[in-house]
């Protein structure tokens, strides 16, 4: 950034090698029908113009979405977060906005252990669709939920549900903003995790490390409905100060191996927090992959009583040791745990120590 920054920064109305190498590099990491690509400013700006494109692309308005999602705060990303608009000031969902449930194999309609999971969280997309007359423009959903919990997909949901959505016309689109860039370890991308291919995907947050850079990539044909002579301008997306920096990132992911990294530090650390799980009736479920976790708190094993209040507490002692966490989830009892991608075993050893202390307290 400083480099390019001493060098030459205009708007994105002047083309620069910058922005095409940077996308070049970026869609070289994707299923190849994703090619073609949008930078803007900010991971609610690329989830604002992903569904653009898909109600253009369609002609339809209607959108489905998860229970308790979150995806950007302008004010159509508003309308299609259940975590804004059915919580504190919301008014409600919107009447082009339909809910499905979120398939928490905890706390939802069906549980783990039931073979038929995916299949039949699916199966209430399907049902929501046949309720709606006018049709739909799509579907979006992170690929891992983050307000909802840390909540990790059963198997073969997004496989199920993207057959169903383009049955009836719409497209899928996954929102990567907090999952992408190798943070599941397995896979550059967490809808890679699912075996699906998505319509359009969208990405910020480490797509910058700290800078502000965000993306939309899509295929050419719905790019294609979207050249329909409104142009499409943004000031500072994809300057040659912003690509540079989107292509250190790039760099640094693959020269440090920092999705191997993930995936080796986030077993460990999941393994270990599995360990407290059976040391501790206060945790009900570690979840998520790689450096993507959650571990949700109860306090009775039977009932799944949450305990919202103790996870607080949880997180305030914790705070003072120097180990920042916070709470998610609809009920305020899911601890989040997204660390810093050169996050290390030492690390975890570190929060593993102090958050057993901080447990035992509790017992």
């Amino acid at each position: 950034a400083q480099s390019q920054m001493a060098l030459l920064n205009t708007n994105t109305r002047y083309l620069h090698d910058n922005i095409i190498e940077y996308a070049e590099r970026l869609t070289a990491t994707l299923p190849e029908n994703l090619s073609v690509c949008f930078f803007v400013n900010s991971g609610s700006e690329a989830n604002d113009l992903a569904l653009r494109l898909a109600r253009i692309h369609t002609g339809k308005e209607d959108m489905l979405v998860v229970d308790h999602a979150y995806h950007g705060h302008t004010g159509k990303l508003i309308e299609i977060s259940p975590y804004k608009f059915d919580g504190k000031g919301g008014a409600g969902a919107p009447e082009q906005t339909h809910v499905v449930p979120m398939p928490d194999g905890i706390r939802g309609k069906y549980r783990y252990g039931d073979v038929d999971i995916a299949l039949n969280y699916a199966k209430e997309v399907k049902e929501q669709i046949n309720t709606i007359d006018s049709g739909i423009a799509g579907f979006i959903t992170e690929s891992i939920m983050s307000c909802g919990g840390q909540v990790q997909f059963p198997d073969g949901y997004l496989k199920e549900v993207f057959k169903i959505v383009r049955a009836a016309g719409g497209i899928c689109i996954t929102d990567e903003v907090q999952v992408g860039f190798g943070r599941v370890g397995t896979h550059m991308w967490a809808f890679e995790t699912q075996d699906v291919i998505p319509d359009i995907v969208t990405m910020g947050k480490p797509i910058g490390n700290g800078h502000p850079l965000a993306a939309v990539v899509t295929t050419p044909e719905i790019a294609a409905s979207f050249h329909n002579g409104m142009e499409y301008f943004n000031t500072f997306g994809g300057n040659p100060v912003s690509c540079a920096v989107g292509l250190a990132v790039l760099d640094v992911i693959e020269e440090e191996g920092l999705q191997q990294h993930a995936l080796d530090v986030g077993s460990y650390f999941k393994a270990e927090l599995e360990s407290l799980k059976q040391k501790h009736d206060i945790i009900v479920d570690v979840r998520g992959q790689g450096l993507f976790l959650g571990i949700e708190f109860t306090r009775n094993q039977e009932s799944l009583e949450p305990a919202d209040t103790e996870a607080a507490l949880i997180v305030n002692a914790l705070k003072q040791e120097g180990i920042l966490l916070s709470t998610d989830g609809p009920l305020y009892n899911v601890i989040k745990i997204k660390p810093p991608m050169t996050f290390n075993k030492e690390n975890v050893d570190f929060v593993i120590h102090h958050l057993d202390k901080v447990l035992n307290a509790f017992a």
